[in-house]
């Protein structure tokens, strides 16, 4: 009932960060199975690797500055009061900010997996950023069920 009386101004960016959480997950999704993936099955671990490290330069990236952007924006367009401090915006921002940083690590053992991946002993730091992904994942679903909950 609440998005029946939203203000015509915030449609963008709610459907903009909305569509980057979506991809977020998805992404960081598609990094964690390919990694699970590269585990069971040793034979195809270098591609899937690369796979993973790659989704996340180009995925999860993106998609990460697409949300964050997007959560902004609807904020700004909301004009809530000062005082107001709903648990569902702070489980956003812990996870969002926590989840940059965890980003930011996971991008630069991609860059020097990448690297080692050409020289063939790069699977370790792969497998080290699918652990990373992982948990982002399972943060970003803790998020997403705030934001549909919306719980006090």
């Amino acid at each position: 009932m609440l998005a029946a009386i939203r203000p015509d101004s915030v449609n963008l960016p709610l459907f903009l960060h909305v569509l980057g959480a979506m991809l977020l997950v998805g992404s960081l999704l598609a990094v964690a199975l390919a990694t699970a993936l590269g585990w069971r099955r040793s034979d195809d671990a270098a591609g899937l690797s690369r796979f993973s490290l790659l989704t996340l330069l180009y995925g999860v990236v993106p998609s990460y500055v697409l949300m964050r952007i997007g959560a902004q924006w609807t904020e700004a367009e909301q004009s809530y009061p000062d005082d107001f401090d709903p648990a569902w915006i702070g489980i956003g921002y812990v996870t969002a900010d926590a989840g940059a940083l965890l980003t930011i690590v996971s991008v630069v053992l991609a860059i020097f997996g990448l690297r080692r991946l050409r020289r063939g002993d790069g699977i370790r730091l792969a497998r080290t950023v699918g652990v990373i992904s992982i948990l982002l994942l399972a943060a970003y679903l803790v998020a997403v069920w705030a934001m549909t909950a919306k719980p006090m």
